[in-house]
């Protein structure tokens, strides 16, 4: 795909020019395309993309033509940029890089001559993805952040509401150190009177996102006060949630997801619904509610890709979403006997996810992904081993190797009960088993989704 391959020659995602003027640039060029229509705005640490999919669904359930922009993508970029759930096609793709391509020379020759750097690569494709929807057209765009918030190529949207999901520790080389210099940089994408929902928080990041949301005159709408998750047991492939929202309380919702997380998401997908359509007190169509998390999916999301032994895939990269996953595998499939498959890239907290780990995984095969950034299979057995003890750590170079070394681990006799293998550790990881299984990457989006 020659679109594909153009963008990959310019800076990569995880290397970030913190200035909005080329996108700012790229934007009038094209039209301004952000403006075309309503946009939801969410940025965070975890969860975006499960939340943002969610919002997805649930206003598409309500009858409109929605946009889904988010970030990274398991297998193909055309992933990123959705119409009403679906990735748009390789030609729409292509054509939505034909529409920007003139102007990235244009704006890259003013960026280099005032001593910038090009357009980089996640400042072209969001620039694609605006171009793409104003051209379908859609009613509404739900905008995921990429990374951070205030420079994030994303924040040049004017949004009907902003939303953002738990902050931790993540990207710190570019976002800062502590969990407030990380909230800061979040809190970018609160405007001015635009109604801000915010999920669960650490103390000091909820204290940066009231003193944000109060400089900007609105009053936060906040888990766990203005709506939350009232009651939730685990149902077959999923949960069964009862959702106090801002405008009533909403019962017998089933979540095709597991873990608290994803109940968590779920009400903030709600919230976040309800303030784009002004409920002011109001109920939303229950039914049409329900449709729409019944309908509501996210590939590379504690799912699962194989049985017998199961395995189960999940895109966590960080100590949180580590914790989070391991919670929600114990809860959700009941393994008495645990096979992680781990393999991170080497800008992660290796540690702090091999910790969150621990509790619940028995054995743990290390090993590097596909993606040229994944972190040494040494130096991560390394770890591990400091971890689990070297005793419950396999080493093996390939993650092919790795997911055959763990099946069978999985299908040991001496392996007693109900046996299963989580890989984990990255999106990259997630995609690359999911491939190894024969996961359709493509038709599986298209057609499940």
């Amino acid at each position: 795909m020659r679109a594909e391959s153009e963008l990959l020659k310019r800076w990569p995602e995880n290397k970030v020019a913190p200035d909005l003027g080329r996108i700012t640039a790229l934007m009038t060029y094209l039209g301004d395309p952000q403006f075309s229509c309503p946009v939801i705005h969410l940025a965070g640490t975890n969860g975006k993309t499960s939340t943002a999919r969610m919002i997805e669904s649930l206003l598409h359930s309500f009858g409109m033509t929605t946009g889904l922009f988010t970030s990274p993508a398991l297998h193909s970029m055309t992933e990123r940029i959705q119409v009403n759930g679906k990735p748009i096609s390789i030609e729409q793709f292509e054509s939505a890089f034909e529409d920007v391509e003139p102007y990235l020379a244009l704006v890259d020759q003013t960026s280099i001559a005032a001593g910038g750097p090009p357009v980089t690569m996640f400042e072209a494709i969001t620039a694609m993805a605006f171009a793409a929807f104003a051209d379908a057209p859609v009613d509404v765009m739900v905008i995921e952040c990429g990374m951070g918030g205030t420079w994030d190529a994303t924040n040049v949207v004017n949004p009907t509401v902003s939303t953002i999901t738990p902050i931790g520790f993540d990207h710190t080389d570019y976002l800062g150190a502590t969990l407030e210099e990380i909230a800061t940089e979040k809190a970018g994408i609160i405007k001015d009177s635009v109604p801000i929902v915010l999920a669960n928080q650490l103390v000091d990041a909820a204290a940066v996102l009231l003193r944000a949301s109060i400089e900007h005159g609105v009053e936060p709408l906040r888990e766990g006060i203005e709506f939350a998750v009232l009651e939730r047991t685990v149902a077959i492939g999923g949960q069964q949630l009862t959702l106090q929202g801002l405008g009533g309380t909403y019962d017998d919702i089933y979540l095709p997801l597991h873990g608290t997380h994803q109940a968590s998401n779920a009400v903030v997908a709600l919230a976040t619904v309800e303030a784009f359509f002004g409920v002011d007190g109001r109920q939303l169509d229950v039914g049409i509610v329900r449709a729409g998390f019944a309908a509501a999916t996210s590939p590379g999301r504690l799912e699962r890709v194989r049985t017998s032994p199961a395995v189960i895939v999940d895109s966590a990269h960080n100590p949180a979403g580590a914790a989070a996953a391991a919670g929600a595998v114990e809860e959700a499939f009941g393994f008495d006997h645990i096979i992680g498959i781990v393999a991170v890239l080497a800008d992660k907290d290796a540690r702090g996810l091999l910790d969150a780990l621990e509790p619940v995984v028995s054995e743990v095969v290390v090993t590097q992904n596909s993606s040229p950034r994944s972190l040494p299979v040494g130096e991560l057995a390394a770890i591990a081993s400091e971890v689990f003890g070297a005793d419950r750590v396999i080493a093996v170079d390939t993650i092919s190797a790795a997911l055959v070394r763990a099946v069978e681990m999985a299908d040991e006799p001496e392996v007693l009960g109900h046996a299963g293998v989580v890989a984990i550790g990255s999106v990259v990881t997630a995609a690359d088993v999911r491939a190894l299984v024969g996961v359709d990457a493509r038709k599986d989006l298209e057609d499940d989704e």
